[in-house]
């Protein structure tokens, strides 16, 4: 975990990392980029499962985030264990995901670190970023609408403080 000189350090995590995870990553990484705060944040992405660790992201999600300016360059990989000690937030894209991450975590102690991703919109309520792997094209554009819009509320929530209030400082 990061201390107050450290970057931010933010892993993102869906069901096998080639769609929902490496969209959230590759926006968050957009939006810091435009923002010129690229410097003050470490971005990542996992999957609860281990089907596609080394590939790429979802060609239709990757195609999608293209046509918005976002590159998805990340390659899939599996939680870890070890990454609940690392990253100082972990955000889930559904209620599934957020209980496969916090069962890592037996005693519980990083629990207040792993949040869903919704927690963070401000202009769409969802409960859960839907998983678009076996829907048309516009189950991706909604995710990365969603996740558009949860970033922007993540990253503003992180540099005023907010969401990190178990971070020391």
């Amino acid at each position: 975990m990061s201390t107050a000189a450290d970057p931010i350090k933010l892993l993102f995590v869906c069901l096998g990392n080639i769609c929902r995870s490496p969209a959230a990553e590759g926006v968050v990484l957009h939006q810091l980029a435009q923002r010129g705060l690229g410097g003050r944040f470490h971005v990542d992405s996992a999957g609860t499962g281990a089907w596609h660790v080394g590939n790429p992201a979802d060609s239709r999600m990757a195609a999608a985030a293209s046509l918005r300016g976002i590159e998805l360059s990340s390659r899939a990989r599996q939680i870890e264990p070890e990454d609940l000690e690392q990253f100082d937030l972990i955000l889930t894209m559904d209620p599934g995901n957020l209980r496969d991450v916090r069962a890592l975590d037996p005693r519980g102690r990083s629990h207040g670190r792993i949040r869903p991703i919704t927690d963070f919109c401000r202009r769409h309520r969802a409960r859960a970023v839907p998983d678009p792997y076996y829907g048309g094209a516009a189950g991706f554009e909604q995710v990365l609408d969603l996740l558009e819009d949860a970033c922007t509320g993540l990253i503003d929530a992180c540099l005023d403080g907010s969401a990190l209030a178990h971070r020391p400082f």
